[in-house]
């Protein structure tokens, strides 16, 4: 492989990662990943894998990628909701010019009540960010 690989690699799941050492000092040179943590995002806990007790630069390393990855969550989030009024933007257009009846009558309740739900609660936040004020 060209370059340098991490000293660490994480693989993502739902809620964090699980760490690995990377190593390829051996004598096939062949990369090997040691499991030595797994991690919540969520909750910000870091649990050694097995008997293993981490290191200050394990624990600087992944304390690290998990504020990375809470700032990569963060803009993905808030990416969703740009796309969903994009979305809700094509939507209207669709309904306006390419709509069936029976497509229509499919999905109409569903996005009527989807739209009331959001609508309410953008209102009350609002207002309740109004009253902070």
């Amino acid at each position: 492989m060209a370059g340098e690989l991490p000293e660490y690699y994480f693989r993502v799941r739902e809620n964090g990662a699980m760490v690995f050492r990377v190593d390829t000092e051996n004598r096939q040179r062949r990369i090997e990943m040691d499991q030595v943590a797994v991690i919540n995002i969520r909750n910000g806990e870091i649990k050694p894998h097995g008997d293993r007790t981490l290191s200050d630069t394990d624990l600087s390393e992944i304390k690290a990628w998990m504020e990375q990855r809470a700032a990569v969550l963060a803009h993905r989030d808030i990416d969703d909701i740009h796309r969903a009024v994009d979305y809700m933007n094509l939507t209207t257009q669709w309904v306006q010019s390419k709509a069936s009846d029976a497509q229509l009558e499919d999905v109409t309740d569903a996005l009527l009540l989807a739209m009331h739900d959001l609508r309410s609660t953008l209102v009350r936040k609002k207002a309740d960010r109004l009253m902070k004020d």
